[in-house]
């Protein structure tokens, strides 16, 4: 009894134990705690997002929204910031790396895969506190296939334009000044104003001015055709087609970067694109450069799980992965473009330059809020048939300007690649 009765006690104590340790383990693996990634990508984009970061093994949890600036903000208020965050805002994220709330990704990413505007020049000096995870191609317009786009400007009526979003409005008609002082002043001069170097007022410059005098000139040919951009979500309606292939609207050419392909669903095959710069208002010459943006990803701290997950997802492995789930486009130039004729031609146009940043991008915050504002009040002033007040307009972004030079930052040094 007593050696039956010590071998059963044995046996219970192992199956004890047995059944601690595995209570052990799940216990860890519960108390993992996974690296919280802050993006803009919602719906389609960002379920094949997590399904490329579920291929790194590194328990994540990421929040897609479009109001991304705001959570970020309060997020780092209230001291729990995420540990990645993907934004296109560079000069953002130049100001967060100002506060020091950034950590540097050196040695995080291959230097050779990326270049400039992506990138600063291999010759600055410093950290690195971003790389761009996505690219998107800009200076374009779309048509529909059958359709033959003009080879000069066209008029207000024929242009798919809306200028609403979840998150801060104003910026694609933004996008169309950018375009504009690109093509015709180039990248040198595109990117001082871009960065506000030098001690030219570049706000109340000929080279701004002008830019948005053609513009707005479009806006007036058709304050009607105004009012509905004012009025109408860059998106379109919820069916998923975009607003070029809307067949309640006449318009048959869009404005639009690259990322319009996935708005327009079904219809993306039917999307044919083009230069623009022949087509905008009083256009017709060559094309200077193209204009490109990027969501660019940055680490808020330094866990070893969070940089090894920007590694993952920045290399040509993890790049690839994402353009072949997901059908973007990638800024890393060891990736294989896709053998779709239309997104391989954007493919090569982001092969080869030169390039330059989304202006509003770049800017500090500030002084993108003051260019998103003055583009929405000049299409509110054409739909009304009333003057823009253009010289008003760029005084008061010039001023938003000027008070930001004078507090200083981190900003990005690159906005154009001269090749």
């Amino acid at each position: 009894m007593t050696r039956r009765f010590t071998m059963l006690v044995f046996g219970v104590v192992m199956l004890l134990i047995t059944a601690v340790g595995l209570v052990v383990v799940w216990s860890q693996h519960d108390d993992e705690k996974p690296v919280t990634i802050l993006g803009t990508w919602t719906a389609g984009q960002a379920d094949q997002f997590e399904e490329v970061l579920r291929g790194f093994g590194i328990p994540f949890h990421y929040q897609g929204t479009a109001a991304q600036r705001e959570v970020l903000l309060s997020k780092v208020q209230a001291g729990d910031p995420p540990d990645i965050v993907i934004m296109p805002g560079l000069g953002e994220l130049a100001e967060y790396a100002g506060r020091d709330l950034l950590e540097p990704l050196d040695k995080l990413y291959d230097p050779q895969e990326y270049d400039a505007p992506w990138m600063p020049p291999a010759s600055s000096p410093g950290h690195v506190y971003w790389v761009p995870v996505k690219a998107d191609l800009k200076s374009i317009v779309w048509y529909r296939e059958g359709d033959t786009p003009p080879t000069s400007p066209a008029p207000l009526g024929s242009w798919c334009i809306g200028m609403g979003d979840d998150g801060t409005s104003g910026w694609p008609g933004t996008d169309w000044i950018e375009d504009l002082v690109l093509q015709r002043a180039g990248p040198d001069k595109y990117e001082k104003w871009a960065l506000g170097k030098g001690k030219s007022k570049w706000w109340s410059s000929d080279t701004v001015r002008t830019a948005w005098e053609a513009w707005d000139g479009l806006l007036r040919q058709n304050p009607e055709a105004a009012r509905r951009a004012l009025l109408t979500d860059h998106r379109g309606a919820p069916d998923g087609k975009g607003l070029l292939f809307d067949d309640r609207r006449a318009c048959g050419l869009e404005h639009q970067g690259s990322f319009a392909l996935s708005l327009y669903g079904l219809a993306a095959p039917r999307a044919r694109l083009t230069d623009s710069a022949p087509l905008l208002p009083e256009g017709g010459g060559r094309v200077q450069a193209h204009e490109v943006s990027g969501d660019f990803a940055a680490l808020l701290s330094d866990r070893p799980e969070a940089r090894d997950l920007i590694e993952k997802l920045a290399s040509r492995k993890g790049q690839q992965e994402w353009v072949d789930r997901a059908h973007v486009f990638s800024a890393n130039r060891r990736v294989t473009p896709p053998d779709d004729a239309v997104r391989g031609e954007i493919a090569r146009r982001l092969a080869r330059g030169p390039h330059c940043l989304d202006a509003s991008d770049v800017m500090a915050p500030a002084v993108r809020d003051a260019f998103y504002e003055a583009a929405l009040l000049t299409v509110a002033r054409a739909a009304a048939g009333r003057d823009a007040g253009i010289g008003d307009l760029l005084r008061d972004v010039q001023k938003v300007q000027d008070a930001q030079s004078a507090q200083g930052g981190m900003a990005p040094e690159t906005v154009c690649s001269r090749k």
